[in-house]
Parts: C-alpha cells; sequence; structure tokens
C-alpha cells in the first residue's frame, strides 16, 4: 500500500469524525433531516467539495450535490452517481453514511486531472435512516422521482410538514429551497448509467472472515407483521394448569421456533423484537399477547414461504392451548438486486487493487434499494469492527477505508459507459 493511499484513508476517517462533530444534540452525534445541523455539515462539505474543484449545490429536498466534469466537456456525457447519506439515528456513530461520501470525495481528488469518459455526480442524500418524519429514503425518492404529495404532508413531532421543513431551510449559501421545484431539480442525471454506495457492513460479517471488503449483491426484503395471542386471563393460584389458556405461553413456545427454523434456514433471519402480556400483573395468567415479527431474506420467494411457515407454527401453538392467533401485515419490502454487470466489475476492481471482496447481502435498507430500479447500481461493504452501528462507538479500520479507496478508484479508472 502506498503512503498516498494511507494518507487518503487516515484522512477520510479524520473527515467522518469531524463531520460527527456536528450535532443537533450537545455532547453525542444527532444529525437530523433539515435540521441546523444539516446546514452546518453542508457548509463543511461544501468547502472540502470546494478544495477538491468541485462546486456543491443544494437540490430542492436537501441533498448536498457536486459534479466532476468529463474529460470530453460534453454537457451530455454519461453520469456515474457515487453517493451515500449524511443523517444519522439519535446518539450515532461517525461513519454510518458520512464514510462512503467522503471516501467517494477522496477518489474525486485521488484523480486529480486524469481524464474519464463521464461525469461524476457526488450526492450527500439527506434522508435515508428516517427519523424526523419517520418514512426513511425521502431524499433519495426525491431523485428517483417517487416523493409524492402524501410524503410531503408527512409531519415531525412538531407537527412541522416535510413541505413546510423544506420551505424554512437554508441551504450553506444562504438560499432557501422550494418543495415544487423538486421535480426540476432533484431528478438524476438522464444519462446517469451508473451509481455506486460504498457502506459500512453494519455487522459482524467481514471481521468474523477476516475480510476488509465485499460486493453487495441483493438488498433482502422485508415482512413485519404483528402477532395477538388471545387467550383467557384467570387468576394464577385458582386457575390448575390443565385448564389454562395462557396466551403467554403459547407466544413463548412461538418464539422458539421462530428461532430454531430461522438457524436452519441459510440465509434467513427473523426477529420477535417486542412482545406485550396482558394484562401484566404477576397473578394473573396472561390473556392477551402482542408481539411483532421481522423478517427477511435476499429472495423473496424464501421469505415468503418463512413467514408462512411460522404462522402456522403460531396458530399451532395457540391451539394446543385453546390460544386464538391472529395476525396483521404491518409492512412488505420486496428484495432488491445489485446489477449484475456493475457487480461483477466491481468484483474485478477489488481483485485488480489487490483484494479478495467476497459476496454478500445486506440485511438493511440503504439509498442504493431506491436507486436500483432505476439506475444499474452496485454496493461495496466496508468491515464493522464489532459488527458495531447506530453507536457511538462505531469504528473503522484504516486498512479497511485503504481498501475500498483503492476499489472504487481501479472501478473508476476501468468503467466504460457503453461496455
Amino acid at each position: 500500500m502506498s503512503n498516498v493511499a494511507e494518507t487518503r484513508a487516515a484522512r477520510v476517517i479524520a473527515r467522518c469524525r469531524e463531520l460527527a462533530r456536528i450535532t443537533d444534540t450537545p455532547g453525542q452525534t444527532t444529525r437530523l433531516y433539515l435540521s441546523a445541523a444539516t446546514r452546518d455539515a453542508h457548509t463543511l462539505l461544501t468547502w472540502w467539495m470546494r478544495q477538491a474543484g468541485l462546486e456543491a449545490r443544494t437540490d430542492d429536498v436537501g441533498n448536498l450535490r457536486a459534479t466532476r466534469r468529463s474529460a470530453h466537456a460534453d454537457a451530455d456525457a454519461p453520469t456515474l452517481v457515487l453517493f451515500s447519506h449524511i443523517d444519522t439515528v439519535p446518539n450515532a456513530g461517525a461513519f454510518d453514511g458520512p464514510l462512503g461520501v467522503l471516501l467517494s470525495l477522496a477518489a474525486i481528488e485521488e484523480l486529480h486531472s486524469t481524464p474519464l469518459p463521464f461525469h461524476i455526480e457526488l450526492i450527500a442524500f439527506a434522508e435515508e435512516e428516517g427519523v424526523r418524519f419517520a418514512f426513511p429514503f425521502l431524499t433519495s425518492l426525491a431523485v428517483t422521482g417517487q416523493l409524492t404529495d402524501e410524503h410531503l404532508a408527512r409531519t415531525d413531532t412538531d407537527g412541522i410538514s416535510l413541505a413546510d421543513a423544506i420551505r424554512n431551510f437554508t441551504d450553506a449559501a444562504g438560499a432557501s429551497l422550494d418543495p415544487t421545484r423538486i421535480p426540476q431539480t432533484c431528478p438524476l442525471a438522464p444519462n446517469t448509467f451508473a451509481a455506486l454506495e460504498v457502506h459500512i457492513e453494519q455487522g459482524p460479517v467481514l471481521e468474523a472472515d477476516n475480510a476488509s471488503l465485499a460486493v453487495v449483491d441483493a438488498i433482502v426484503g422485508q415482512s413485519r407483521l404483528k402477532l395477538t395471542f388471545e387467550g383467557h386471563a384467570n387468576h394464577a393460584g385458582t386457575t390448575p394448569m390443565p385448564l389454562r389458556h395462557d396466551a403467554l405461553v403459547a407466544a413463548a413456545q412461538w418464539i422458539v421456533e421462530v428461532e430454531r427454523y430461522a438457524t436452519n434456514y441459510t440465509q434467513l433471519v427473523a426477529t420477535v423484537g417486542r412482545i406485550e402480556a396482558l394484562p401484566g400483573a404477576m397473578n394473573v395468567v396472561p390473556g392477551t399477547v402482542h408481539a411483532t415479527l421481522d423478517v427477511r431474506h435476499p429472495k423473496d420467494e424464501s421469505r415468503h414461504a418463512a413467514v408462512a411457515h411460522l404462522l402456522t407454527k403460531a396458530e399451532a401453538a395457540g391451539a394446543a392451548r385453546g390460544v386464538k392467533v391472529h395476525a396483521t401485515v404491518l409492512s412488505e419490502q420486496k428484495a432488491v438486486p445489485m446489477n449484475h454487470d456493475l457487480t461483477v466489475k466491481l468484483h474485478q476492481a477489488a481483485a485488480r487493487a489487490g483484494y479478495d471482496a467476497k459476496s454478500m447481502f445486506s440485511g438493511a435498507g440503504h439509498d442504493s434499494m431506491i436507486l436500483a430500479p432505476h439506475v444499474p447500481t452496485t454496493m461495496l461493504f466496508v468491515q464493522s469492527p464489532g459488527g458495531l452501528s447506530h453507536h457511538p462507538d462505531e469504528t473503522v479500520r484504516e486498512e479497511d477505508v485503504e481498501a475500498a479507496l483503492a476499489t472504487v478508484l481501479n472501478l473508476l479508472l476501468h468503467l466504460h459507459p457503453h461496455k
């Protein structure tokens, strides 16, 4: 590894940590969509972009965007998009999102005046986590033409609508945003031919394999359900065991089955993340239990089969105790494959740079899943030490950032829009 690469990697990490100091909540990193911290983050990022010879602009949904022009000075040249997000969950780490933005900026800096046959647009998405308006991916929905009036009418906990939050926001240059201009200022360039997101893994797989990188094949589909077990509440001291209709015991048996089944089903994850037993008294047999179920798999047909199996097991656990079970689907998200040809090219770029990037799927959602149906998209994961994410102690290793930067640079130097 060259000293230049090491210096670049260290600089990327330092910049992520500097950006993390910009926060809505002192003492932690919390940067919500269209907040004062968003504006301050834009100011800092704009300065770094200008140092790299780029001119930055803020579109009317709040994304910060900058373009490196093609060597051919052709306004209609194809465009490659490099992207990730800069908003955070409450009390976050420094790297979930910003690493992808700042590593992409470092790659553009590294290119200097190297001619390329395409423009590069760098997008720092302003909203991915879904914290402020309880809905994720609002700003990537905007660039793909999917942001609706219903989205704009959503309100935050203070009753401020998304449309009003946009109007109330001024960018780093002091200009106001306008939601009515979103169709004009936000869409991707019509000649965008590829998109790449670099992101921390947010899990323990790469560390367990002692690997720096992975190329993402797909972002998993997800089913979220609420189950209600309806038994019969009764006195804990006077109701004999054989005569009970204990909703909590039925739910407990089912929860163990969820774990057993998912453990033995390749690539499946299934989680009962919340459970509420009613009436909730120590001396009362639980009559009602509400539980959630989160099922994820990279293949939709496998996910649907797993949900069907687990619902059947819930009904069986209830029937054995005279407990009725009702299930309600809260949300369904289809699996999103990454573009095969672009994913192969990313593997090849990693190999040329001297790294063995394994293939894996993403169990978490990302802006890539919004862009992928509209433009060929691929994704590169960087190891998350300790598998830690959405936490102040989230970190990255310099050698892994070096590997990602070398891979992205290799991809840029070998990528041809028409091949």
